[in-house]
């Protein structure tokens, strides 16, 4: 439906058009009353031509159209989904957002994580130029977006950031400065550049490392600002815990009581030569916004999609188009020369209507999108579906599928679960096979936890398709990258191939494969699972989360 920036001006434009049809039926009286002055009727037909004693109908009708066009083009009317070009100023921003469980404290309300994407949220509206990017953090950190203008992409990622983003527990600060500095440094352009950390203070790793990142990130030209969130006095961490809600734990079995530390702050501010946002400040979007004033804007284009763009020229054009055919048809010699023209220009006219309408289409259509390669687009149009009530099965793997794409893996393991309990066996396939690899990835990564839900998924598919070569052969580099791991092997050249090659299945080697072998794979993984609970019956010590603490 659409809307207007001016609605007071379509009563403005009612009342002008009812105004122009009144006067043309005035001025018509008094021409008609003009013409009886020269006698009777056989007397004005026989002095004056038909088309002076016609009523100009078509030219009163467009003449009162163009003035209605005119008059709603004036009311700036929007409708329909597209894009909006505009150039501004701006910088390169990377938010480090802490989603640790410390941030679900509620020493603010309505918690320090939801306080703090109020706060992203302010910042955001007052740095429209501005290119951000989301890095989420706990015990290591997590890229969820590039650096874009979408503020689409942005809202998407922030809406679903919470403790499970991550994977991986604690509060680790100086991965976190070390991955902020070379995505920026990585950056093309010359806008200035500026990180900022919203965290509540209570790091478990090295403090040394943090401030020497922090130099880094000063010896760079990278403007740095910490931003606090909690209060000193601190608050117990609520967490999900039999249907219900609990206090976090420590491994004593204490209540763990988080406190809000401005120390490490403060100090990786001062080391980086930037500033330091107390928890105590009101509005910290706004002084983010003047702590990052004095770092040198570029001018960009930047596309803001979603919008319900302006529609002005779909009614300024039938206008002037209306008043010019109503000048050439006063003329008539220039209006059949204009006439002839017009037969030859109707098929261009049409051919370009055509055109921009397919790309409009296009603009609109998730899966175009994600076959272009914007799967952060074609991933916001598929949520927005399913928001608007499109709950088939294929739509939710479709958005899975986008995030996995655009290596949002935290998220599309989610989605993808979802889509795995589809009655579809088809869909179902898919969903397993994608949910494998976007745990396999997460995995790869030193996640145990995803690994085994790879395995998991791969296993499903297996036995639903056991012929599946693709999935055999990432099942079976599950299984190796598994076994490095407990081996205590690192995360080294071998395994970055192994990793390129899950995403690039080798026929070859995997379709060789029977469907006795992929039921020994089974078998072997269920061997390695008895094993592996043995171990941890045995009391096996498992890796512990940075400073030996998981929140």
């Amino acid at each position: 439906m659409p809307r207007f920036d001016l609605p007071w001006a379509l009563f403005a434009s009612l009342t002008l058009t009812v105004g122009a049809v009144l006067a043309f039926w005035g001025w018509q009286r008094r021409r008609l009353s003009r013409l009886r002055q020269l006698g009777g009727d056989a007397a004005v037909r026989r002095l004056a031509p038909p088309e002076v004693r016609r009523a100009p109908r078509a030219r009163g009708l467009r003449v009162t159209a163009a003035l209605a066009c005119a008059s709603l083009a004036f009311a700036g009317p929007r409708w329909g989904e597209g894009t909006t070009i505009t150039r501004s100023e701006g910088i390169d921003v990377v938010l480090a957002l802490d989603a640790s469980l410390s941030m679900l404290a509620t020493d603010e309300r309505p918690s320090r994580l939801e306080r703090m994407k109020q706060e992203v949220r302010r910042f955001r509206a007052t740095s429209q130029g501005d290119r951000i990017a989301l890095l989420a953090f706990a015990g290591r950190s997590y890229i969820l977006t590039p650096l874009t203008a979408d503020d689409g992409a942005i809202e998407l990622f922030l809406d679903n950031l919470d403790p499970s983003i991550v994977g991986q527990a604690g509060t680790a600060l100086a991965p976190t400065l070390i991955q902020g500095v070379d995505l920026l440094r990585a950056a093309r352009g010359a806008a200035g550049r500026a990180l900022v950390v919203l965290t509540d203070g209570e790091a478990f790793d090295d403090p040394a490392e943090s401030l020497t990142a922090a130099r880094a990130a000063r010896d760079a030209d990278i403007a740095v600002v910490t931003v606090g969130f909690g209060t000193e006095g601190g608050s117990t961490i609520p967490i999900r815990e039999g249907g219900g809600t609990a206090s976090k734990r420590d491994e004593r079995g204490q209540v763990v009581i988080t406190r809000y530390d401005p120390t490490l702050l403060r100090a990786v501010a001062k080391a980086a030569g930037g500033e330091f946002i107390a928890a105590g400040e009101s509005d910290k979007g706004t002084r983010i916004r003047q702590a990052l004033a004095r770092v040198e804007a570029r001018q960009r284009d930047v596309a803001e999609g979603l919008s319900r763009p302006l529609r002005i020229s779909w009614l300024l054009l039938p206008a002037v188009l209306l008043l010019l055919f109503d000048a050439l048809r006063a003329d008539g010699a220039t209006f059949r020369r204009a006439r002839r023209w017009l037969r030859l220009a109707a098929p261009l006219a049409l051919l370009v209507t055509q055109a921009n309408r397919a790309q409009a289409q296009v603009e609109r259509d998730p899966m175009a999108q994600f076959r272009l390669g914007h799967f952060l687009r074609a991933a916001q149009l598929w949520r927005s579906q399913i928001a608007n009530g499109d709950q088939r099965p294929t739509t939710l793997y479709n958005y899975g599928a986008a995030l996995l794409a655009a290596d949002s893996l935290d998220t599309a393991a989610e989605v993808l679960e979802h889509a795995a309990l589809s009655p579809d066996p088809a869909v179902r396939a898919l969903a397993l096979y994608n949910l494998g690899l976007a745990q396999l990835r997460r995995g790869s990564a030193g996640d145990a936890r995803a690994l085994e839900g790879s395995l998991n998924a791969y296993r499903a598919l297996l036995r639903q398709q056991p012929d599946d070569a693709e999935a055999k052969w990432n099942y079976e580099l599950a299984l190796r990258v598994r076994k490095q791991q407990s081996g205590g092997g690192g995360r080294n050249e071998k395994q970055n191939e192994q990793q390129q090659q899950a995403q690039r299945p080798q026929q070859e080697d995997a379709s060789s494969m029977s469907r006795q072998q992929a039921e020994q794979l089974l078998s072997s993984a269920a061997r390695d699972e008895r094993e592996s609970q043995a171990k941890r019956q045995r009391g096996t010590r498992q890796e512990r989360p940075v400073g030996g603490k998981d929140w």
